[in-house]
């Protein structure tokens, strides 16, 4: 058997979705892709033939009753767990602040939580304020596993890291960083949202405890996931309504739960060896272009980094850049997207300009930005 990945068929791709059939290229994708068109007839389809709570003794509940295991069920699949080790929320961020109070009720004054300076805040912040409130530490570590070692101590109890950098592209060995939280006796607590749209994910095989992500940074709707060790989810006590079944704390929003498995199938029609093998390309071709006048933060590679790239121009506010791209209809982010400590340590007080690629994007859109980014520099 040939072990040379399939070839992603990028036209055919780009026929599922509506949104792509404009005149603009849509580099943005690291705060949000386009979403399918199966996505956006699962939702509608929702809401014109099912539309109803959970738990009645009539068709359309039934069907919102079978929509919510038709959801557990891919999101599964999509992390690699069981089904009850699922949860799903408004947001990744409002997934994390509940599930980190949750946590806390085990926490004592003087515990340690570790994060990462290549984090998105989304995974800082909620610890920083569990910290103000139990009198915990909050310790940072410079990315690399040496760093990390050395902020372990024995009060250590949760190691909170991100899978990818949404800001730099880079990727951080999962497995490494979640076998150096345990044997440190803490929890590997992992932000799988960059990561999520670029690769397969595995909960068992890396270790976690604890990943989120957001379907919609990987073609589905607005939308938070997240999984939890049952033996974890078992010994919590979470902060919700006493009748509510499990750690959702209200009527989920099943629309968006339809498109979530609409988004799953879609991934799964793909598969990623041909995600990854073209989204790889990609990137390779954007950094064999890139032109000596724009300053790439990160790797200069493709190896250890997903196709997500911040860069600057001398003399050049990373907001008039973005600017200029998005006049030529070529939409990239300006800014810090979130990840704080990322920029400080750069000492980008105005950001960087963010480049995402995604699968459905095209080596011609690659090289029409490179034509833009010369005439920047």
């Amino acid at each position: 058997m040939s072990s040379v990945p399939l070839a992603l068929d990028v036209e055919a791709v780009r026929a599922r979705f509506s949104a792509l059939q404009r005149p603009f290229v849509f580099l943005d994708g690291p705060a949000g892709t386009q979403v399918p068109d199966e996505v956006i007839d699962a939702i509608s389809g929702y809401l014109r033939g099912s539309n109803a709570n959970v738990g009645g003794a009539f068709e359309t509940s039934r069907r919102s009753d079978a929509l919510i295991e038709n959801a557990r069920a891919a999101a599964a699949r999509f992390l690699g767990c069981a089904e009850e080790e699922t949860i799903f929320g408004p947001s990744m961020t409002n997934l994390n602040f509940m599930l980190t109070r949750t946590v806390g009720r085990e926490l004592r004054e003087g515990d340690e939580i570790v994060v990462t300076r290549l984090e998105h805040d989304a995974n800082v912040s909620p610890w920083l304020e569990l910290a103000r409130d139990l009198d915990l530490v909050v310790r940072f570590a410079d990315y690399d596993l040496a760093d990390l070692r050395e902020q372990l101590t024995e009060r250590t109890r949760v190691v909170a890291f991100p899978w990818a950098s949404n800001a730099l592209g880079t990727l951080v060995d999962a497995e490494q960083t979640c076998a150096l939280a345990h044997d440190a006796g803490a929890l590997a607590w992992v932000d799988a949202v960059h990561y999520a749209p670029h690769g397969p994910i595995d909960v068992a095989s890396i270790g976690a405890d604890v990943l989120l992500c957001s379907p919609y940074k990987f073609y589905g709707p607005h939308l938070g996931l997240a999984f939890a060790r049952r033996e974890l989810l078992e010994r919590w006590r979470p902060y919700k309504v006493r009748p509510a079944p499990g750690y959702e704390t209200g009527t989920m929003q099943h629309e968006l739960l339809a498109g979530f498995v609409a988004a799953v199938d879609y991934l799964e029609s793909l598969g990623w060896d041909a995600i990854v093998s073209h989204e790889q390309a990609l990137g390779s071709r954007f950094l064999d272009g890139l032109p000596s006048g724009v300053r790439l933060h990160g790797l200069a590679t493709m190896e250890g980094r997903v196709p997500t790239f911040a860069l600057t121009i001398d003399g050049k506010r990373p907001a008039d850049v973005a600017e200029h791209l998005g006049e030529r209809s070529i939409f990239v982010w300006h800014g810090d997207y979130y990840a704080v400590e990322v920029m400080r340590r750069l000492g980008l007080v105005d950001g960087a300009v963010r480049v995402g690629f995604v699968h459905y994007n095209t080596a011609a859109e690659v090289d029409r930005l490179l034509v833009e980014l010369r005439k920047l520099s």
